[in-house]
């Protein structure tokens, strides 16, 4: 389809249909503005766009290399951040009218912004994206990465001495922050020294809820060492492989923790002072009501970033609790990258992996995947419709929230506050014609009901509990309200899981120490492992798994499919015990067992299993 706005420089007689044409196949190989690439492309100058662009919206056109010196003050009403976000600049004041010029004079949301920060009614001209960058390095300096609309990347330099208030932002508009992080370095001692010395907060009212400036807030959140520290603190946990970030208040101090393969690190001490302003500028980014210090929050940031020349986009899930001394803050991070969508590849043993894969490719029934928060559920099941995800299959997924996208899946976001839960989801589904439904998770027994019933009506449907290990998954079931005989047809397979760490295969040793034999069958090794010998390996640590020894995880998981043995025990009321010793007569590994496999194989160590499975 071509652009209305290539067909209106074409019959403004300002590019040629060929040229047109070659424009458009470099935005649909490369995306961006088209009247960016028009000059890029040289085939006519950023004025001429610019002047059409005018006379198109009915404003005024700026050449920002001709306007006149514009008066520091007029400058000093938008922040540098501000301006660089939304890519405008302020020229004059008459009045209460601000003008400003702007790439793009329909973008409400940038003069709602602007009028919310300064006060003042927003009259817009419009001029060059190119311009408006090189204007706003000249009047504000900067050395952070500025994203055009076109995709590039164009760096201001910073003209002082001071930090850059630059990098993630905040956006009005939805559309993800921008970030270079392969030319930032961060040195969180050097950082912690600079925001030591150069910050400057009152904090004499923090406690008072009812006193909140929220002016002040917001331009605490402004400052430089600010948005530094919040930049590096985004940018280092992608860099170190985190999972989580915690920010915790306490009554004397201010720590930041990240949580790496499952344990959480701490990495840096702020002052105490830079509490109010961090949080702040943490809400902003996830677009959160700074004032309200009350009641927990949720959000979510989007950020856009350049590692090792590529282009990703990482999501944050932001939640904010009010705790004693302050908000605590944590952000779990999803990163399409680290989602492994091969199930040969999670950690399944073949056998595990071959009753698994029996199941879910069943044409209806229910399939359970078990464990506490962060053992890899959701990616279990993502793994899983990936392999049915085909085009003559209608996948429907209700998620809170959805982590990940996937073409050819419909995915529901679940909205509590509008009454959109798990349970409303699934009778909607039911009228779009699904093969297969994912719920996220089976809190109660209205989503259980459903979901079971769904799977009596020739439905797949895949879904997650919080249970210990999978024979406990059926009592939990019948616990919520659910009919034995129910369960007993229902459910296909039920799929335990945890995630340990994984020894990195660049430092690993022999561990010399031998482990008494008596020691070893506690732990869960057979008598014919123990008598043929076991080499056991330590974490030594080295520069590629930052001195841990330890470099990602791997998956320990306990299949259970339901065999007609196991149906009638469900009938007649059996114990999750006589549940589990039936499911390892019939060939079941347990979570200890798998992780007993992985010890064998090299892949992780003893304390870790214990540490995360019980015999």
């Amino acid at each position: 389809m071509v652009s209305k706005l290539g067909e209106m420089l074409v019959k403004a007689q300002l590019i040629t249909d060929a040229q047109l044409d070659e424009v458009m196949k470099i935005q649909r190989r490369e995306g961006g503005k088209l009247g960016s690439i028009v000059v890029r492309s040289g085939f006519c100058s950023d004025q001429d766009i610019v002047s059409f662009l005018g006379m198109q919206y009915g404003v005024p056109a700026a050449d920002l290399e001709q306007w006149p010196p514009i008066d520091p003050g007029v400058i000093a009403l938008i922040p540098r951040d501000l301006a660089q976000r939304h890519k405008v600049l302020p020229l004059q004041r008459t009045g209460n009218v601000l003008t400003l010029a702007m790439s793009d004079p329909t973008d409400i949301f940038a003069m709602d912004d602007v009028r919310f920060h300064t006060g003042y009614n927003v009259d817009p001209v419009v001029s060059s994206e190119m311009g408006l960058l090189r204007a706003v390095e000249k009047y504000y300096g900067g050395n952070s990465a500025v994203r055009l609309s076109d995709g590039t990347v164009a760096r201001a330099l910073q003209s002082g001495a001071g930090p850059a208030a630059s990098g993630p932002t905040d956006t009005s508009a939805g559309a993800a922050a921008a970030f270079n992080a392969e030319d930032e370095h961060f040195d969180l001692a050097d950082l912690e020294q600079e925001l030591d010395a150069d910050a400057e907060y009152d904090t004499s009212a923090e406690d008072d809820d009812s006193s909140v400036n929220v002016g002040s807030l917001k331009r605490g959140s402004e400052d430089a060492p600010v948005v530094k520290l919040v930049n590096m603190v985004l940018i280092d946990a992608i860099k170190r492989g985190a999972s989580d970030i915690h920010i915790e208040p306490y009554e004397k101090t201010y720590r930041i923790r990240f949580r790496i393969d499952g344990i959480l690190m701490e990495v840096m001490r702020p002052n105490l002072k830079l509490k109010d302003p961090l949080t702040s500028r943490v809400k902003i980014l996830a677009k959160l009501n700074i004032a309200e210090r009350r009641l927990p929050q949720d959000g979510r940031i989007k950020l856009r970033v350049n590692m090792g020349g590529r282009q990703k986009v990482i999501d944050y899930r932001v939640s904010i609790l009010p705790t004693l001394f302050g908000e605590k803050i944590v952000l779990r991070l999803l990163d399409s990258d680290q989602l492994m969508l091969d199930l040969t590849k999670l950690g399944f043993e073949q056998e595990s992996l071959d009753r698994w894969d029996r199941q879910i490719c069943k044409p209806y029934g229910m399939v359970l995947v078990t464990g506490p928060t962060g053992s890899g559920k959701t990616n279990t099941l993502y793994s899983s419709i990936a392999k049915l995800n085909t085009v003559d299959t209608n996948i429907m997924t209700a998620e809170d929230p959805v982590e990940f996208n996937f073409p050819g899946i419909n995915q529901v976001q679940m909205k509590e506050q509008i009454g959109l839960n798990f349970a409303a989801a699934l009778r909607s589904f039911l009228r779009q014609d699904p093969n297969i439904i994912l719920v996220g998770e089976i809190r109660d027994f209205e989503t259980a009901e459903i979901a079971i019933k769904a799977s009596l009506t020739g439905h797949l449907v895949l879904s997650t509990l919080h249970t210990n290990d999978a024979p406990s998954t059926i009592n939990r079931l019948m616990n919520m309200g659910v009919e034995p005989f129910l369960v007993a047809t229902s459910v296909n397979v039920i799929c335990a899981q945890r995630l340990v760490r994984r020894l990195c295969v660049h430092c690993k040793a022999v561990d010399p120490h031998h482990q008494p034999e008596e020691a070893l069958y506690k732990v869960g090794f057979t008598p014919e492992e123990v008598q043929r010998g076991i080499t056991f390996y330590k974490p030594v640590g080295c520069e590629l798994c930052l001195k841990r020894g330890y470099k990602g995880r791997v998956g320990l998981y306990e299949v259970l499919e339901m065999s007609e043995t196991l149906k009638d025990m469900i009938l007649t009321g059996a114990s999750a015990i006589e549940i589990r010793e039936q499911g390892q007569k019939e060939g079941m590994i347990t979570l200890r067992r798998s992780g007993c496999r992985k010890t064998l194989d090299g892949m992780t160590t003893i304390e870790e299993i214990i540490r995360e499975t019980v015999l």
